[in-house]
């Protein structure tokens, strides 16, 4: 018998208690001052990371104004689009907003954050949170949906042991994500070296590209997006249309949560009468999303590779061209592309960058052979850092899977009779 199950034998076996989350818990109110905050204890939803992945440092700090105070072992998530999985505890005190919920424990002697941040940090708690989401374009949770959230309430020797077991899965994981995580530093410093062609300050517009571009020796033409692709935007149709069967289609919120650089398939469709009334990319086209919560994300694009036109919603750019859509899909991901639209992004809350503005955005462009070399080069590198079939990837996607399966296991409870 493992400790665990001796303490539930001794503690709780006949069930344990479940309560609203709103009995044990509530969302901060204290306030703090603007001049207080600064990039590393300001967290905004925009630096929040998506799949669980904590927060980074803020690229925006208020300069004035009192936000929502937390402290540590709170447990901050992003209320905007629930879908992206937004969660993180607070391991410092701090600032926020109202785009971010603060959970604070009300008694930590009958409940740990650690065993809390376990419970709101699974999938079961996400799906819920969607469920009960207000709005379509740019859905928000709930705020009184999520304090009616049941949560189990073992005892505290219980919820310790449990938090180690699963403290254990998490650290063998960050330390396989650490490692691939500077793999992917790694790769993408090799991609914007490929791709820079000796950079953008250039004043020439022909020129032999230098560094890896030796290897390649090609000639590189610097022009505006504009004079190489048309650009419209997407639109007509919303996540409510979605059906089992239909026109293939992607949302722009998909681009941030399912879709890598290119895609030959859709993970959704829509009925024939709204794709008929829809925007439409057609195949070697690229969709980008061109609004977000934040400057790192906003642009982010998938190459439809696909064999068949698919409807576009709204929030996007398609890009219609005659080049490799993967070498501009690569390059629509390296720093000088990032450099480029943050001059063009508007907005607070939400970011934007509007197509017409896409169209002054200077790109390199050698011949199509060479695009082809280029590509061919990166999607070994890109293959390396992303491929879940084989490496670091799948041990982590393995380990993740486990982590998973115990953490639902580990925290479902036989409730007590009342």
């Amino acid at each position: 018998m493992s400790r665990l199950e001796e303490l539930i034998q001794q503690l709780c076996p006949d069930g344990v208690e479940y309560k609203y989350l709103g009995d044990v818990c509530s969302y901060a109110t204290e306030r703090i001052d603007a001049a207080e905050v600064n990039a590393d204890n300001y967290v905004g939803v925009e630096n929040l990371l998506p799949d669980k992945q904590g927060k980074t440092v803020a690229s925006y700090v208020p300069s004035d104004g009192r936000w929502i105070h937390f402290r540590k072992d709170d447990i901050l998530i992003g209320n905007i689009r629930p879908y992206l999985k937004k969660i993180w505890l607070a391991t410092h005190d701090g600032g926020t907003n109202g785009d971010v919920l603060v959970i604070q424990i009300k008694n930590k002697n009958i409940l740990r954050p650690q065993f809390l941040y376990y419970i709101l940090s699974s999938d079961s708690f996400f799906n819920y949170d969607m469920q009960n989401a207000k709005g379509a374009k740019m859905p928000r949770g709930d705020k009184s949906a999520v304090l009616r959230y049941p949560i189990p309430l073992p005892p505290l020797p219980v919820q310790q042991e449990i938090v180690r077991i699963l403290d254990s899965f998490t650290e063998l994981t960050a330390e396989l994500t650490a490692e691939l995580t500077a793999r992917k530093k790694q790769y993408e410093f090799y991609r914007d070296q490929l791709l820079s062609f000796n950079g953008i300050n250039d004043t020439t517009n022909n020129r032999t590209g230098g560094g890896y571009n030796n290897l390649l020796n090609c000639q590189v033409k610097w022009v505006r997006l504009g004079n190489i692709a048309t650009i419209t935007r997407g639109g007509n149709f919303q996540k409510k249309d979605f059906c089992s069967d239909g026109v293939a289609c992607i949302h722009y919120g998909q681009i941030y949560t399912k879709y890598d650089l290119y895609t030959n398939r859709t993970f959704t469709f829509i009925p024939k009468n709204v794709a008929d009334k829809s925007k439409k990319a057609v195949p070697n086209d690229i969709v980008m999303a061109v609004t977000s919560e934040n400057i790192e994300d906003v642009c982010k694009c998938v190459a439809w590779l696909g064999n068949e036109d698919i409807a576009v919603s709204g929030h996007t750019a398609i890009i219609h061209h005659n080049q490799n859509a993967k070498y501009l899909s690569y390059f629509f991901h390296t720093k000088m592309f990032f450099e480029q639209k943050r001059k063009y992004a508007h907005g607070t809350k939400v970011i934007e960058v509007t197509p017409n503005k896409l169209e002054d955005i200077i790109i390199p462009i050698p011949s199509l052979e060479n695009q082809a070399s280029i590509v061919d080069i990166l999607d070994k590198f890109h293959s390396l850092v992303t491929d879940i079939s084989e490496g670091l990837p799948s041990e982590i996607e393995a380990r993740q899977k486990q982590y998973e399966y115990y953490r639902d296991k580990l925290l479902t409870f036989e409730e007590i009779a009342q």
